[in-house]
C-alpha cells in the first residue's frame, strides 16, 4: 500500500472515529453511518495533494513534543509572571528569524507551535525566504533577545531531527527549493 492510501485509510478511520465519538455510542449502526459520511466528506470535499519530502522519526517526534510541553508550561509562567510583577510593562519587539527547515508542511507546523507558546506570535512569513517576523512579548534585554533565539533554533533543530533528516529528504516536484522565488503556476 503507498503511502497517500495509507493516509487516506487514516483520515477515514479518523473521520469514523470522530463521527461515533461525537454521537457517543459505539454501535454497528453508528459505525457504518460513520463510515458513510467519512467517505462523503473525502469524495465531495477532499483536501489538497500535500507532499511529504521526509519521513516521521517517532523518538524524536516524542523528544519535540515533550519540549513543546515545557516551553509552552514555562513561557505561560513568564508571561504570567510579565503580568502581575510590580514594574512597567515589559518592552516589546519584533524579531526576524531565518529558518533552515526545507518542507512547507513542516515549516507549517514550527509556525504553529511558535504561535502555540504564549508570548509570542509569528507576524509574516516569507515562505520563499524561509524568514519569519515575530512579535516576542520580552526582548528588554540582551538575555530575553537570546532565549528567544535559543529557543527558536531548538524547536527548527527538533523539527528538521523529527521530519527531514538528510537522508531521508525527498523533494517533491512541488518543492520551490528556498532563494528561489513564488511560483507562478498553480498546484494541482
Amino acid at each position: 500500500m503507498t503511502r497517500s492510501g495509507i493516509v487516506q485509510l487514516g483520515s477515514l478511520a479518523w473521520l469514523t472515529l470522530l463521527w461515533v465519538a461525537l454521537w457517543g455510542t459505539f454501535t454497528p449502526g453508528n459505525i457504518a453511518a460513520g463510515l458513510v459520511v467519512a467517505l462523503a466528506i473525502m469524495v465531495l470535499l477532499p483536501l489538497p495533494h500535500v507532499p511529504v519530502e521526509g519521513r516521521v522519526h517517532i523518538l524524536s517526534l516524542l523528544k519535540l513534543l515533550a519540549v513543546v510541553v515545557m516551553y509552552t508550561a514555562q513561557s505561560s509562567f513568564q508571561v504570567s509572571w510579565l503580568a502581575v510583577r510590580p514594574s512597567p510593562p515589559p518592552i516589546t519587539g519584533v524579531l526576524r528569524h531565518k529558518f533552515r527547515i526545507k518542507s512547507d508542511l513542516v515549516l507549517t507546523l514550527c509556525v504553529d507551535v511558535m504561535n502555540n507558546i504564549p508570548g509570542t506570535m509569528v507576524i509574516e512569513l516569507d515562505q520563499s525566504q524561509r524568514v519569519a517576523y515575530i512579535h516576542v512579548l520580552d526582548v528588554g534585554s540582551d538575555k530575553a533577545i537570546a532565549q528567544f533565539y535559543h529557543t527558536a533554533n531548538r524547536l527548527e533543530s527538533l523539527f528538521i531531527d523529527a521530519f527531514e533528516r538528510d537522508a531521508d529528504w525527498k523533494p517533491s516536484p512541488w518543492h520551490t527549493p528556498a532563494g528561489a522565488g513564488a511560483e507562478t503556476e498553480d498546484r494541482p
